[in-house]
C-alpha cells in the first residue's frame, strides 16, 4: 500500500454537485492498493497514520498526533499511487490492484483507521470520479509505502 497524508486545515470530497464527505483538522490520506498488500500491510499503515507525529505543540514542533490533536481523517482510494513510469510517458498501473482485491483492503483498512483512532473516519467513494478539495495544513505531505517498513 502506498499512502499520501497531507496535514489539512479542511478537506472534503464531492461526486457530482454533492458534498460526499467533509472534514476539518486533520489528515487527508490517498491511499493506493496493490494485489500483493496483506493485513499486515493494512494493520501497519493505519497504526502509522493514526500515530504519526506531524502537528504541532505548544511551542510550535510537530510532536502531537491526529489521535492526540482530536483531528479528523479523510481516507480516499487513489489506483494510480501505484503507477509505474519508468518506461515511456504513459504510466502503467500493473501493480494497482483490481476492484475485486482493492475494495475488501481498502474498507478493512479504513475500519482500522477506525479503530486506531477511535471515532469515525470519512472516505471518498471507490471508482468513484471524485473531486478533492483540501487546504494543506504547512504545507505538511509524507508518502508511506508499506513495501518499504524496513
Amino acid at each position: 500500500m502506498i499512502a499520501v497524508i497531507q496535514r489539512v486545515s479542511y478537506a472534503s470530497v464531492t461526486i457530482g454537485e454533492i458534498i460526499k464527505s467533509k472534514i476539518g483538522k486533520g489528515l487527508l490520506v490517498l491511499v493506493g492498493v496493490e494485489s500483493a498488500d496483506t493485513d499486515e500491510d493494512i494493520q501497519w499503515l493505519s497504526n502509522k497514520i493514526v500515530n504519526l507525529r506531524i502537528f504541532n505543540d505548544d511551542q510550535g514542533v510537530m510532536n502531537v498526533s491526529v489521535r492526540d490533536c482530536g483531528g479528523e481523517i479523510l481516507a480516499v482510494s487513489q489506483f494510480t499511487l501505484q503507477a509505474s513510469t519508468k518506461k515511456g510517458n504513459r504510466p502503467s498501473y500493473i501493480k494497482a490492484a483490481g476492484p475485486e482485491t482493492a475494495v475488501p483492503i481498502y474498507e478493512k483498512f479504513v475500519r482500522a483507521l477506525v479503530e486506531n483512532l477511535g471515532k469515525p473516519v470519512q472516505t471518498g467513494e471507490f471508482g468513484a470520479n471524485m473531486k478533492v478539495s483540501l487546504l494543506n495544513d504547512g504545507p505538511v505531505t509524507i508518502i508511506i509505502d508499506t513495501k518499504n517498513k524496513i
